[in-house]
Parts: structure tokens; sequence; C-alpha cells
């Protein structure tokens, strides 16, 4: 099992211009976009997974996509990475070689990204959750 550096899961200067829109020190805004990620993200690994069990690469090309740009948003650079690979081979394109690629090699490509995307998302929500818990002060009640 490869171990997933911290500090290439997050991209600080995309987190800090999230950052910079939070009006205060409660970082409201940015959590709350952290928070709507969490959720996006681990609903998208179930239907990742669903499309890989039946072959459907074109919805696992959308599904990459789709957690690509939300990974892009909060600077989770490395889910984004991956993401973009899972949309190319779910598109039967192996964008590194500029080839194209059968199903089954699709498949064979996604697999272990499905498996390293999900460890790469765990280190990066570890981070956030961290971050959030020393940084950010409560609200007011």
């Amino acid at each position: 099992c490869v171990q997933i550096s911290e500090e290439k899961v997050i991209d600080l200067d995309t987190f800090n211009q999230i950052l910079d829109l939070d009006e205060d020190d409660t970082h409201d805004f940015s959590l709350g976009m952290a928070e709507a990620y969490f959720t996006q993200a681990s609903t998208t690994f179930v239907d990742m997974d669903q499309a890989f069990e039946k072959k459907d690469l074109e919805k696992l090309s959308s599904l990459g996509h789709f957690l690509k740009g939300s990974s892009a948003a909060l600077g989770v650079s490395a889910v984004q990475a991956t993401c973009e690979h899972i949309q190319h081979y779910g598109a039967l394109r192996d964008e590194e070689n500029g080839t194209d690629l059968t199903a089954e090699d699709a498949l064979a490509k996604i697999a272990p990204l499905l498996k390293r995307v999900k460890r790469e998302y765990e280190v990066a929500e570890r981070w956030l959750k961290n971050w959030y818990q020393q940084n950010a002060t409560p609200a007011e009640a």
C-alpha cells in the first residue's frame, strides 16, 4: 500500500484563495464548501464503484469529471489529478501516451485508481477537518 503524502494532497495556494472568501475567523463559508465536498465525494465514490461493477465507462468518465471539478475548487489536487485520469480512461483515452484504449484496458487502468483516489480523499478529508478544528473559531450563539 503506497503512502499518500499530505503535502501533495492539498494545493495550499488554492485552499488559501478559498479562505480569502471567508468573512471572519469562523470560516463558515469555506467550511461549508468543505462539508459539501465531503458529502459529494462519498456519494460519488459509491456511484463510481457501481459504475465500475457495471463496466459503465461513460458514467465513470462523467463521475471522474464531476469530482475533478469539485476537488479542484477546494484545492484537493491529488484527488483532482486521479479523477482526471479516470475521466480520460472512461472516455477510452490514455492521454499520457496519446492512444485510444479498449474497454478492457480502460477498466484495468481504472481499477487501481478507484482504490488510490479513495486513499487520497481520506488523507485530504483528515487534513481539512484537522485544519478547521485548529483554525476555525466557532460562531457565537
